[in-house]
């Protein structure tokens, strides 16, 4: 899954994309370097974003989403927890909906998933993007995080949306200290075994950068935190993990695609 952000405060490239022209560039580029997803998202959830109004979110993204539906196949989906920005982006030819917030904040995104038989990934996240890495705690951190999902899985089948429509994602890096975060990673296969596609965003986040740390001396640069982005894809790759959300879509993709054809080979010896 391709990140598309229109944004002018996303905490890796924002500003880079914030024009609409740019924004379209670079989804289809992601295209031709073999993104399978696009995320087009124009509100920032990272520590203590701004928040805007429906009308704004949409203002950034809907031309974006309009004109990249036109000129590719692959599925768009929308990051917005916002009801009115998911139905006109699935107007406009979006397929899935991104809820940062697991569907919870606004009870109409349950209707708009409905109705319209878009796809549907919740995410957890704890506490909200203002308070999420204030001390975050808890007592299981995968097994809270496993019931939580579990039990946003089982209302959204119960509200009428197919399983087959549901996307789960721990939310790395929401609400998560790195200890958290390493333990969910850890625990992929886990999540797997729910039995519907599971994604990981953890590309460029703080917490890869400890590890950084023990192979280099000088600030992490954007390729440090994409190499180390491919490798933790790897990682998640052998749980069976079946999306994860990146900047980098070619370094990432030759990176899986390598690593795979290296097991086959393994396999076969």
């Amino acid at each position: 899954m391709g990140i598309v952000n229109v944004t002018p405060d996303s905490f890796s490239d924002g500003g880079h994309f914030y024009d609409h022209g740019s924004a379209i560039e670079h989804g289809l580029r992601m295209v031709n370097q073999g993104a399978d997803i696009l995320d087009i998202g124009g509100e920032s959830t990272r520590p203590n974003a701004l928040v805007i109004d429906a009308e704004e979110e949409w203002r950034r993204v809907g031309p974006v989403i309009q004109a990249i539906a036109k000129r590719t196949s692959i599925p768009i989906s929308i990051d917005t927890s916002k009801a009115f920005v998911a139905m006109r982006a699935i107007d406009a030819g979006a397929q899935i909906v991104n809820d940062v917030t697991g569907v919870s904040d606004n009870p109409q995104m349950v209707d708009v998933v409905r109705r319209s038989g878009a796809g549907v990934c919740v995410m957890h996240m704890q506490g909200n993007p203002r308070t999420m890495q204030i001390e975050p705690m808890y007592h299981d951190v995968v097994g809270e995080i496993l019931s939580s999902l579990t039990l946003r899985m089982e209302m959204l089948v119960a509200s009428g949306i197919f399983r087959e429509r549901i996307c789960l994602d721990p939310g790395i890096g929401f609400g998560k200290t790195h200890d958290h975060n390493m333990a969910l990673v850890r625990a992929a296969g886990t999540f797997v075994a729910l039995g519907v596609p599971i994604l990981f965003g953890h590309s460029r986040k703080r917490f890869l950068l400890k590890h950084l740390e023990a192979c280099i001396t000088d600030e992490p640069s954007e390729a440090d935190r994409d190499s180390a982005t491919a490798g933790m894809a790897c990682a998640l790759a052998v749980a069976n993990v079946q999306i994860v959300r990146v900047h980098a879509v070619a370094l990432v993709r030759s990176a899986l695609e390598l690593f795979c054809a290296g097991i086959e080979i393994e396999a076969t010896q």
